[in-house]
């Protein structure tokens, strides 16, 4: 039997506790390195060129994050349909969602490079470019651009891999890739003296060299899915099933690119390029410090879709519990963590004290509510893994879009930059209630058929 076949299976028979804890811990390890070669490239421009470069480098962060959501919704929609086929031992049709995928891919890529070069300094700016920090964010820009591909195929990859329950592979990978940057990212902007450009190109070559692995993975039959040319052909249903299921996820990512790029303007106006610099070292350091989190909602996905798929829906339902309890005692954590080393983790990225300062105060009121927030995206990755399309949209932009947007345009005018630190608590209250109202009906009527299923093999 293949490796990932065993993978496949351990998703309908292991204990749920032990299971999201053996599968949360690779993804995590996994996400927590990609994270990582974000936070060493702010580090070292910050060090080596100062806050302006890192106010530079926010600005392309956003794009970034909006590039990164197209992948993970083209990544995590065919997940969910790739682990729902094979729960049903539909090995054809997991087949057939794997090359519509990597199709979607190659178009939403090359689209995405040819606008981006066309359009680069309207983009730039309409993310927040402005002032000294320009030459930089167009200098990172142009380069980190050209690995789109590469980056895409990495995030849409592991996301099949995970599909399966191969979690550890999909793991070494993305560590591949961080230490591969962390090495190149040196090399690049010191030694060949290339600054930000060099951060950049570090990144790309990181995504390139780890592309070639997974590969050679796939074409290697590890995996129960390969490059079948028959599974290639356009299946439009298909598609349109991977877009509807990972637009909650476009959403989610794609609203803080949106919501970034609004900050970096509000940002801009009430506190200058300082302002600019402490959030981009505060969204790498959430970035990084959720990673857990974000790893705990992967090892959910393929096991509640597996089973929702065998139609065990008590399993489903156990999973459910298992994971709000971790996802709230992972945030809890991350939470007094970053209450008490605020102030050291920001001098990591430079030592100006006012940016140390006011950086340090800006993070603790940005994270005061920050233990609700495992609740909610354990709520949209649930109706994301049963295949619910619009209930796990709406949380997705639940947060970010309806409460955060609005947030951000109100409280600065009664308390200037403090009220766009105070609109992210404010928010999270906002959004778990929303998460609430959807999961606990569906809660009900999942327990609802456990019961009925119960009574009839009684009878």
């Amino acid at each position: 039997m293949k490796p990932a076949a065993k993978s496949s299976r351990a998703l309908g028979e292991e204990k749920i506790g032990p299971l999201l804890f053996r599968l949360s811990v690779p993804a995590t390890v996994g996400m927590l390195a990609m994270a990582l070669y974000n936070v060493v490239d702010t580090i070292f421009i910050g060090r080596g060129l100062g806050a302006l470069a890192i106010a530079g480098v926010s600005i392309v962060m956003p794009i970034q994050m909006l590039i990164f959501s197209l992948s993970q919704t083209l990544g995590l929609g065919a997940a969910s349909i790739i682990s729902r086929r094979l729960g049903a031992k539909d090995l054809g049709g997991a087949k057939n969602a794997f090359g519509n995928v990597l199709l979607l891919n190659i178009v939403i890529s090359s689209l995405i490079v040819i606008m981006g070069y066309l359009f680069a300094e309207e983009l730039l700016y309409l993310f927040g470019s402005q002032g000294a920090m320009v030459s930089y964010a167009h200098d990172y820009f142009v380069y980190i651009l050209f690995g789109t591909p590469f980056l895409m195929f990495d995030m849409i990859l592991n996301n099949v891999n995970r599909a399966e329950g191969n979690i550890k592979f999909a793991m070494m990978t993305m560590v591949m890739a961080a230490v591969l940057n962390i090495i190149f990212d040196p090399i690049f902007i010191f030694t060949l003296k290339l600054g930000v450009k060099g951060a950049a190109l570090a990144s790309v070559l990181s995504q390139f060299l780890t592309l070639l692995v997974l590969l050679y993975y796939f074409y290697s039959g590890r995996s129960n899915l390969t490059f079948e040319w028959k599974y290639f052909s356009p299946n439009f249903k298909v598609m349109k099933e991977i877009l509807a299921i990972g637009a909650s996820s476009f959403a989610r990512h794609g609203a803080a690119s949106v919501l970034a790029a609004i900050l970096n303007h509000s940002l801009f106006i009430f506190g200058g390029e300082m302002a600019v610099a402490i959030y981009g070292i505060i969204n790498r350091i959430l970035r990084m410090t959720f990673m857990p989190l974000f790893g705990l909602v992967q090892a959910f996905l393929p096991i509640t879709g597996y089973n929702y798929g065998a139609g065990n829906y008590e399993r489903v339902l156990q999973t459910l519990k298992f994971a709000v309890k971790y996802a709230t005692l992972t945030v809890i954590g991350i939470f007094i963590f970053l209450m008490i080393f605020a102030q050291p983790i920001f001098f990591l990225f430079n030592d100006d004290p006012v940016l140390v300062k006011e950086g340090a105060r800006a993070l603790r009121m940005i994270i005061l509510l920050t233990p609700l927030i495992g609740f909610q995206m354990i709520g949209a990755g649930y109706f994301q893994a049963l295949g619910k399309a619009l209930a796990a949209f709406i949380l997705a932009i639940a947060r970010q879009i309806l409460f955060l947007l609005p947030l951000i345009f109100i409280l600065p005018r009664f308390y200037k930059l403090d009220g766009i630190w105070l609109a992210f608590p404010a928010a999270d209250i906002l959004a778990v209630g929303v998460t609430l109202l959807l999961v606990v009906p569906e809660w009900k009527r999942l327990k609802a058929k456990v019961d009925l299923i119960n009574l009839h093999n009684q009878n």
